[in-house]
């Protein structure tokens, strides 16, 4: 790979999100800010090889990107719109770089415009204000990459089609908007946790300054206090997830003197001011699953049929694939590997053909039930796993 595309890339990776944050608050257009943004780094690739790379590369493409911006906005004779002329001056209202966090929550919170498809808003939250591309963040939602990719074309065609600009919206619609700025800000964790050499791999520290935020922004929503203790908790435990030799650690096996217990302690205050709110959901009933593999910290115990109980409840108003599966892992845990069995075995085939979290599952719960079949589904979990440190954990499991 050639220098220049060395660069374009180190910069897509680490500045997109921020890049088209900035031209879309000074823009006002999301959509026009993807374009130009993509044309600017379209642009790079051609000149950089020839004229040499430049000082700053993340300042020529913002220079580049705007400079697309002003001539598009010409040609169409937008600049009659005073509401937009009033953005071309750069001493205008444009954040400065501590702010930058803030207004990609506001991004974040335009892409989940209810003219937009449910399903939509937080992938595009992903894409369009994280940097991601499809095939990252189609591995987060569990569909193909070329689902994703058909189904952020269409919500970007239909951002055009209304008319949709960078206008934030006012506080008595935030909350009506939290639910997928949530579930992107989860994904987004989620996916950074794969290792710092994934697409995903800078965004876990965004996640918990967005999560952090979102609390203050608005602390009444106790599905925004039940994220932030999900994350937490999950971040307490990160320095025990691999040993000195980088290889992983399940949580059965982590030592609890090694989780952070300021992180645990600032977990449990945020489920409990979300739990005194009133407004049960499903981030806080992951949150107290969590808060319950915790406790073994103090007792030494993990208290198995407590998380049980949350994961059916848990199944039973969120259904979905990981509740689910996590269901008859607890349910197995208790010494019930007979009803285990049963949960595995009634989730669709298709649905979990490719979902690796199944398959260790599966090959987990027929250990604990000394079933037939269980090298099968632990080599399919093997074949599906995308990290290779879970991977190579998968393959010792073999005995």
């Amino acid at each position: 790979m050639s220098d220049a595309a060395q660069a374009a890339e180190r910069v897509a990776r680490e500045c997109y999100g921020r890049l088209v944050a900035l031209l879309a608050w000074q823009w006002r257009d999301l959509a026009a800010a993807e374009d130009a943004l993509s044309e600017a780094f379209a642009a790079a690739l051609r000149t950089w090889p020839v004229q040499g790379l430049p000082t700053s590369p993340e300042a020529w493409l913002m220079a580049a990107a705007k400079r697309r911006l002003l001539h598009e906005a010409r040609h169409t004779r937008l600049t009659r719109n005073p509401n937009v002329t009033a953005l071309f001056d750069d001493d205008t209202a444009a954040p400065t770089t501590e702010a930058v966090p803030d207004v990609r929550l506001r991004l974040m919170f335009v892409c989940a415009h209810p003219a937009l498809a449910e399903n939509v808003r937080a992938p595009l939250m992903l894409q369009a204000v994280l940097g991601l591309d499809a095939q990252a963040i189609a591995s987060a939602f569990l569909v193909s990459p070329t689902a994703m990719a058909q189904r952020l074309v269409r919500a970007k065609a239909k951002i055009r089609e209304a008319g949709l600009r960078f206008d934030p919206p006012e506080a008595r619609e935030l909350p009506g908007r939290l639910a997928a700025v949530l579930e992107a800000i989860y994904a987004a964790y989620t996916l950074g946790r794969q290792g710092p050499d994934t697409p995903a791999g800078d965004l876990r520290e965004e996640a918990l300054f967005l999560a952090h935020l979102i609390v203050q922004l608005l602390p009444a929503q106790a599905e925004a206090q039940g994220l932030l203790a999900l994350l937490l908790h999950a971040e307490a435990r990160r320095g025990a997830q691999f040993d000195s030799g980088g290889r992983f650690v399940p949580l059965a096996a982590q030592d609890p003197a090694v989780w952070n217990a300021a992180l645990i302690d600032e977990a449990e205050a945020a489920l409990w001011a979300a739990s005194r709110l009133r407004q049960p959901g499903a981030f806080q009933i992951e949150a107290a699953i969590q808060s319950a593999h915790a406790q073994r910290r103090a007792t030494g115990q993990t208290p198995w049929h407590a998380i049980a109980q949350l994961y059916a409840s848990l199944a039973q108003h969120h259904p979905g694939l990981g509740a689910r599966t996590g269901y008859a892992v607890a349910l197995a845990e208790t010494g019930d590997s007979a009803s285990a069995m049963a949960v595995l075995d009634g989730l669709p085939p298709e649905a979990v053909a490719a979902y690796a979290p199944y398959w260790v599952a599966r090959a987990h719960v027929m250990r604990l039930a000394q079933a037939p079949g269980r090298a099968e589904a632990l080599q399919r979990a093997i074949g599906l796993t995308e990290d290779l440190r879970l991977r190579d954990f998968l393959a010792t499991q073999g005995g």
